[in-house]
C-alpha cells in the first residue's frame, strides 16, 4: 500500500529491494528536472492573498439572528439544514446579503440559497476587481489581472447559472452546477486537475478542457443517455490545484486539502442522491485521498489521466465504491513514473492490470485533455456511469470483462 503522510500514515520503509532503489532514484531525477524547469520557488508553500471569506466567517461567528448565535459553519449539513428550514424569508434574505460568503459555500445550506448568497459575492468581488482594473497605482499587468478577473465574474453572474460555492480569494475557487441538483437522484462531480482556479474556470476555444465545460458536456451526454433520469453534474473547481508541473503537482498536500473539501462538499448533498466521481489528472490524486472516507453514497470512481491515486492497488483506497480507469494512447501522462516514495509521486499506474481498477476504452479522446471531448469513448462511458448504466460501458481491449459482473 502506497502511503498517505498527508493524512498522518505511516510510510513504508524504502529501501527493500534493487527496484525500489531505482525508483527512487528515477524520483529524485523527476525532481530535479521540475526545480530546473519551474524554479526552487516551486517548493514554497501556497501564501496568497488573505481570504475575504475568512472575515466573512469570523463575523459569522460573531453574528447572531433573532437572539440566537448562528449555527457552527462547520457543523453537521443535516443540523445546518434544519437551521435554514426554520427561517423566514427576511432572516433568510438577510442572512444572503448579510454574509454571502459563508452562505454561499455552506455544505447543508439549501441549492438555490447558496446560488443567491453566491450571485450577491460575486457581484461584490466583479466590483471590486473594476475599480482595481481602472487604478493608476496598479500596474499594467495587475489592471489586465483585475480586469480578466473582473469579466469572469460577470461571466458566472449570466442569468441561469447555479455558482454553488465561490471564494475570490487568490486565484479564486469556483463550483457550478448543472441540471436540478436537489431533486437529482443522481450526481456527477467533475474534479478537475492543475492549474484550476477562476480564471482557468471556463474557456471559449476547446471548452470541453476547462472545468465548465467538461461538466457541461457530462450532463450533456448524461441527458442523452438517459433523458428521463433525474441528474444534476457538479463542475467542482473547488480547492487550491498545483499551479503547473512543479512540486506541488508531484506531491499529495494540496491533494489531502483538497479530498477534505470534496468530502465535505459530497456529504452536503441529497441524501438520497447516488454520487459518482469524474476526475482528471491532478483531481485523481485528490479522489484517491478523498476515497477513503467517503460518504457511502459514493458508488463509482472514475479517473482519467490519471498520474496515480496515492495506492498501490484499488483495494488499498478503502471504498466499497467502484474504480474506473481510463487512459488515451497518446496522453503524456504515461510516461510519468508512477510510483511514490518520501511523498513524491502518486503511486501505481490506475490502468496497470495489477492494479485492479475496471479500465475503460477512451477511443476518440486525443490527449491528455481530451475525455470530456463530445463524441469520444470516454465521454459517453463516464455518462453510462453517471446515469446508472454501467454494465453498457465499452471497456479498453485489454480489459474487456470490465463490466462483466454488471450485467
Amino acid at each position: 500500500m502506497t502511503s498517505f503522510p498527508e493524512l498522518g500514515a505511516p510510510s513504508p520503509l524504502p529501501w527493500t529491494n534493487s527496484a525500489t532503489v531505482w525508483r527512487a532514484l528515477l524520483a529524485l531525477a523527476v525532481v530535479f528536472v521540475m526545480l530546473a524547469t519551474t524554479g526552487w520557488t516551486a517548493i514554497r508553500s501556497h501564501r496568497g492573498d488573505p481570504d475575504p471569506r475568512s472575515a466573512s466567517l469570523n463575523a459569522w461567528l460573531h453574528g447572531s439572528l433573532a437572539g440566537h448565535r448562528l449555527p457552527d459553519p462547520n457543523g453537521p449539513p443535516a443540523a445546518l439544514s434544519r437551521f435554514f428550514a426554520s427561517l423566514t424569508g427576511g432572516q433568510l434574505d438577510y442572512l444572503v446579503n448579510r454574509y454571502p460568503l459563508v452562505v454561499g459555500n455552506l455544505n447543508g445550506a439549501p441549492a438555490p440559497l447558496r446560488y443567491r448568497a453566491n450571485r450577491v459575492a460575486l457581484g461584490r468581488a466583479r466590483a471590486i476587481e473594476e475599480k482595481r482594473a481602472h487604478d493608476q497605482r496598479l500596474t499594467p499587468l495587475g489592471r489586465g489581472e483585475a480586469n480578466r478577473r473582473m469579466h469572469r465574474f460577470t461571466s458566472l453572474m449570466r442569468e441561469g447559472r447555479q455558482i454553488l460555492a465561490f471564494n475570490p480569494a487568490g486565484a479564486g475557487r469556483v463550483a457550478e452546477v448543472f441540471g436540478d441538483l436537489p431533486h437529482a437522484d443522481r450526481v456527477s462531480v467533475v474534479v478537475p486537475g492543475v492549474d484550476t482556479t477562476a480564471l482557468t474556470y471556463e474557456k471559449t476555444a476547446r471548452s470541453y478542457t476547462a472545468p465548465a465545460g467538461m461538466a457541461t458536456a457530462l450532463y450533456e451526454a448524461e441527458r442523452r443517455t438517459r433523458p428521463a433520469a433525474k441528474t444534476a453534474v457538479i463542475a467542482w473547481a473547488d480547492y487550491t490545484s498545483p499551479s503547473g508541473l512543479g512540486m506541488d503537482a508531484a506531491t499529495g498536500k494540496l491533494a489531502a486539502e483538497g479530498a477534505l473539501r470534496l468530502r465535505a462538499m459530497v456529504r452536503g448533498l441529497p441524501n438520497d442522491a447516488r454520487v459518482a466521481l469524474f476526475c482528471h489528472s491532478y483531481g485523481s490524486v485528490v479522489c484517491g485521498v478523498a476515497a477513503r472516507d467517503l460518504s457511502a453514497k459514493v458508488s463509482d470512481i472514475a479517473v482519467a489521466g490519471s498520474p496515480g491515486m496515492r495506492a498501490d492497488r484499488a483495494a488499498d483506497l478503502g471504498t466499497a465504491a467502484r474504480i474506473w480507469a481510463t487512459r488515451d494512447g497518446d496522453d503524456w501522462i504515461r510516461d510519468v513514473p508512477h510510483m511514490e516514495w518520501g511523498g513524491l509521486g502518486h503511486g501505481a499506474d490506475p490502468v496497470s492490470g495489477g492494479f485492479g481498477a475496471r479500465v475503460l476504452s477512451a477511443a476518440g479522446a486525443v490527449g491528455h485533455p481530451g475525455y470530456f471531448r463530445p463524441g469520444t469513448t470516454s465521454l459517453e462511458n463516464f455518462a453510462r456511469i453517471g446515469v446508472g448504466a454501467a454494465a453498457s460501458v465499452q471497456c479498453a481491449s485489454h480489459n474487456t470483462s470490465c463490466a462483466a459482473d454488471l450485467s
